[in-house]
């Protein structure tokens, strides 16, 4: 007794564990665990690498955004400009050879090749990836490589959900959605962003839609994420952002304008972005490793006069925050951003787009809002509000993310009051983006990914009925005695394979197939020997009301080419006949249908 009790509660737990939301949730742990501790690594050794390519070799100054200050530059700094020049060659070149040496799906900024696997590699990502990702970025992003975390965190975050997939075994569906936590546990850590890390992950996949099966333990992954990052980083936000209140309306007008800014230069950094790759990079008969050296050589030079570009740029959005750059430098270095980081990237650099996206947005924000400010102090009161704004907006139309950019802003800058005009000015971007992306693998809707193919079938099946593609027609009645010699005269004279067999109080008793007489087909003196009783055989029929499913499934039990079809008040009434090719030629129409809505 005590063992069928044992039994049956291991059991239970097995199926609570298993089948319950307690799993997913038990998932999300373990990826958050495992990828806030490969963020909280990759962030310190490469705030460690930038501080000695720069502080100790360079003698260069790096700007910080007030949170992340982790170490300092030191007085006595002696600049040396070779030096400076140099780092993002010498970053370039190392980071190739390591990317195509040893995996290839590295290159670039990372965010492509996750959103990739999760559509058309089943949620399979390489072990080694995530390792090879953040080595060649620390050394394209310490060296000066223009270009971000987002990507290298998002693909390392990525591979280690999908390899924990593979090591418990689980199917493709459940490895991609670990996949997905993985990514979102990696982004909240590193941007010290929960919510918008989380959503962030599962919006980036589509154009028009979200991943909404993998919430529950990609949430879980972020904050068990965040909480490890900020248990060793503190949970300081990363830019110092004055307290806002929006209360004067007329801001809005200005909101307005920089959403319309956003648009033509979100279309023009993508532009760039991709015709240096197809038209400068990708005709070059050179080796792959050594373009990103070429790209670094032109950050380089950009660099001699606009250092700006270098890296990230986050420690100058503070200063724009803070109202110490001016107009003019920040329409510069906004033009010199889009190049440089098209170079770094397009070259096979590797690092992500998002931080130079909210660089470039930071600093359109800014123009527009200390010029709205200079203009009309009275009603654009807090022009630094216009850099945080811009930097969510720019990168919501060139990504199609809004909602999880908006949220990610809001927690790196603590300025909840900016929702209003966040949200204002991303829909305005997105909505005249939506047909470009910075992200190519991205999809349009679930319907387009081949992840989500199976789910679609199975609603076509559940959703259509038969009524939706029959066409009822008539069907010559046939009755149990009627003879062979007879039957191929009505076989002869008819278009139809199926046909019903009644007795003789009119009830359907029985089908006759033309497969069914094909046997004796050739045999002599039959005609009379054989009735319609003998040919018969049970009748398998499906009703108007029948869904696509248990029709197909008809078709797969009888291995037929036709079926009757009876009214649902009457199995006796034929209403005509249900042919195979019909129901194949239905699904592709709606499938066809179904796509094109």
């Amino acid at each position: 007794m005590v063992y069928r009790k044992t039994k049956q509660i291991v059991r239970w737990l097995r199926v609570f564990f298993l089948e319950n939301i307690t799993r997913w949730i038990v998932f999300g742990l373990l990826v958050g665990i495992v990828s806030g501790l490969a963020a909280s690594s990759f962030y310190y050794i490469l705030q460690l690498a930038r501080h000695y390519s720069f502080h100790l070799f360079a003698g260069y100054a790096v700007s910080a955004p007030t949170g992340e200050q982790l170490f300092e530059a030191g007085t006595g700094l002696v600049f040396r400009p070779v030096i400076f020049f140099i780092l993002p060659v010498i970053g370039g070149l190392i980071s190739g050879w390591i990317v195509y040496r040893f995996a290839p799906e590295a290159e670039g900024h990372g965010t492509d090749a996750m959103i990739d696997a999760f559509h058309n590699q089943k949620g399979n990502i390489r072990a080694r990836v995530p390792f090879i990702k953040g080595l060649a970025s620390i050394f394209t992003l310490a060296s000066g490589g223009s270009a971000g975390r987002e990507g290298p965190i998002a693909q390392i975050g990525a591979g280690l959900g999908s390899t924990i997939g593979h090591f418990l075994k689980l199917s493709d569906k459940e490895r991609r959605i670990l996949l997905l936590a993985g990514c979102g546990g990696g982004l909240s850590a590193i941007f010290r962003a929960p919510l918008g890390g989380a959503l962030t992950a599962i919006e980036i996949l589509y154009k028009e839609d979200m991943e909404t099966e993998a919430l529950v333990p990609t949430v879980v992954s972020s904050i068990t994420a965040y909480i490890i990052f900020t248990y060793f980083f503190g949970n300081t936000p990363i830019f110092f952002f004055p307290e806002y209140t929006f209360s004067n309306p007329r801001e809005l007008i200005f909101y307005v304008l920089l959403g319309l800014i956003c648009v033509p230069a979100g279309i023009f950094f993508i532009k760039v972005f991709y015709a240096v790759r197809e038209r400068i990079f990708q005709p070059m008969k050179i080796p792959r490793y050594v373009k990103p050296a070429l790209g670094g050589l032109v950050v380089g030079c950009i660099g001699l006069v606009f250092p700006q570009v270098y890296g990230d740029g986050w420690g100058w959005i503070q200063l724009a925050i803070l109202g110490k750059i001016s107009i003019g430098i920040m329409i510069a270095i906004a033009l010199a951003k889009i190049i440089a980081t098209s170079f770094t990237i397009s070259s096979g650099g590797s690092g992500g787009v998002f931080g130079p996206t909210l660089f470039i947005g930071g600093m359109i924000g800014g123009t527009v809002g200390f010029s709205a400010h200079h203009f009309f102090p009275h009603i654009v009161t807090q022009p630094e509000a216009f850099v945080v704004v811009g930097m969510a907006s720019f990168f919501a139309g060139v990504a199609n993310a809004p909602i999880g950019t908006l949220l990610m802003c809001s927690e790196m800058t603590r300025g909840y009051g900016l929702i209003a005009p966040l949200m204002l000015v991303s829909i305005i971007a997105i909505l005249f983006t939506r047909k470009h992306s910075i992200y190519k693998k991205q999809v349009q809707s679930k319907r387009e990914s081949p992840a989500h193919t199976a789910d679609f079938t199975v609603n076509i099946f559940a959703e259509t009925q038969v009524k939706d593609f029959y066409k009822p027609q008539k069907v010559t009645p046939v009755r149990e005695t009627t003879t062979y010699g007879q039957l191929k005269k009505i076989f002869s004279a008819s278009n139809v394979e199926c046909f019903p067999v009644y007795n003789k109080d009119d009830v359907l008793i029985g089908a006759i197939n033309w497969d069914h007489a094909r046997s004796i087909v050739f045999e002599e003196g039959l005609e009379d020997l054989i009735i319609a009783q003998d040919l018969m055989a049970p009748p398998q029929t499906v009703t108007p009301e029948d869904n696509f499913y248990d029709a197909f499934m008809k078709f797969m039990e009888t291995n037929v080419e036709e079926l009757l079809v009876v009214s649902s008040n009457n199995s006796s009434q034929v209403l005509g006949v249900l042919r195979h090719d019909d129901l194949i030629a239905a699904y592709q129409t709606e499938l066809n249908r179904r796509k094109s809505e």
